[in-house]
């Protein structure tokens, strides 16, 4: 990057979700303007930012005629078409690269690149057509059919428990491309998230300890009581990912912890993630203000922690007997409320999360945990 763009200039962001929502708030902080391109109106991102634009991702002279008033582009979620990243790049740069995301979108290019840079992955099988289907052993169940594009949350997964139940899994995907990924026994799942500069500098977050419920990540905490071995091998592998695609920006790596101590990686997210919201609150620098630092060419900021923290999310499930109780909440001194401002609460739909510091890692959960609960005491 031959020079930096200073705050005052006009970021433009592909998607307008919380992600994007958060990040316009960190650059709006730092000075900048704010475009948002997606499909939707009235959008979390749309609510900060100075231009909301309508339309759709394929829709090419809208998202050149966007590109065109902005000076750089970043994106919230991996499921954009190559094309519109392609007609972004007339025009303005994007961060990460479209080599970045061509990888990270889809599961079959990213294991493969994984298992090819000699990172540990879990182990899996490519599925094409019905041959690679028939080829599948005892060995290689039970397992997880996913989809090998467009899935998030556990949308697209099938549980396959043993060879009979196979066909059926694949047929419930449409018989898409997928990758068949092998059970592992493991103590834990977590993530680190690593921001890289353009002339190669790194920061790191974590690792954070992720507990899901129903395929959706529910809790996320840091410091995590790991070995310093463990923690400094998953910023390593982190570092050599984020070296080998020559990430501009943020990435987050997931892990499963396998009970006998070896670390797998799972998935990819080349952006801010879940599991990184908690630095909003609980680091120097968050992951946002880094994702906007990173690709406008700054300095990153610091990724140290101040607090241990735990995050938990809310979901729309929260909201199907009436609106939940926010004084309780935020009764809790040590809780920051993070609402996104969606507009319809749908089971299982991320509508904010909160951020609990304190003393303790275990103490920080179980305080969130308490003040997540007491949103449901609506009497």
């Amino acid at each position: 990057m031959s020079r930096a763009i200073l705050p005052g200039a006009t970021i433009g962001m592909l998607g307008s979700g919380q992600l994007g929502r958060m990040f316009a708030i960190a650059a709006r902080r730092l000075g900048y303007r704010i475009h948002v391109f997606s499909p939707d109106s009235d959008s979390p991102t749309g609510h900060v930012a100075d231009l909301e634009i309508q339309a759709n991702y394929d829709d090419l002279d809208a998202v050149a005629e966007f590109a065109q008033n902005v000076e750089v582009v970043s994106f919230e979620f991996e499921n954009v078409h190559a094309a519109t990243i392609d007609a972004v790049e007339r025009y303005a740069p994007v961060h990460p690269s479209g080599r970045v995301l061509y990888t990270a979108q889809q599961r079959i290019r990213e294991k493969t690149f994984l298992r090819n840079a000699g990172i540990p992955v879990t182990p899996f099988r490519e599925i094409y057509t019905q041959a690679e289907i028939d080829q599948v052993t005892e060995e290689d169940v039970p397992a997880v059919l996913k989809t090998a594009a467009w899935g998030y949350d556990g949308k697209g997964q099938v549980k396959v428990e043993s060879l009979n139940d196979l066909q059926a899994a694949w047929d419930e995907i449409n018989n898409a491309e997928a990758v068949l990924e092998r059970f592992v026994n493991f103590d834990c799942e977590l993530s680190v998230v690593a921001a890289r500069a353009h002339d190669g500098a790194m920061a790191f977050y974590g690792p954070m300890e992720n507990r899901h419920h129903n395929h959706i990540l529910d809790v996320s905490v840091t410091p995590f009581d790991v070995s310093p071995a463990i923690a400094e091998e998953a910023k390593e592998i982190a570092r050599t990912i984020l070296t080998e695609l020559d990430v501009v920006g943020v990435l987050c790596v997931e892990f499963f912890l396998t009970t006998e101590g070896k670390l797998l990686v799972n998935e990819l997210a080349p952006r801010p993630h879940n599991s990184g919201h908690l630095t909003v609150d609980a680091h120097l620098s968050c992951q946002f203000e880094q994702q906007v630092r990173t690709v406008c060419g700054l300095p990153l900021g610091s990724a140290e922690q101040i607090r241990p923290a735990a995050m938990v999310n809310l979901l729309g499930d929260l909201w199907q007997d009436g609106e939940p109780n926010w004084l309780n909440a935020l009764a809790e001194p040590n809780l920051k409320m993070h609402l996104y401002g969606k507009r319809e609460a749908r089971v299982g739909r991320k509508m904010g999360h909160m951020t609990v510091l304190a003393d303790t890692p275990q103490e920080a959960v179980e305080r969130a945990l308490a003040a997540r609960q007491s949103l449901t005491n609506r009497g």
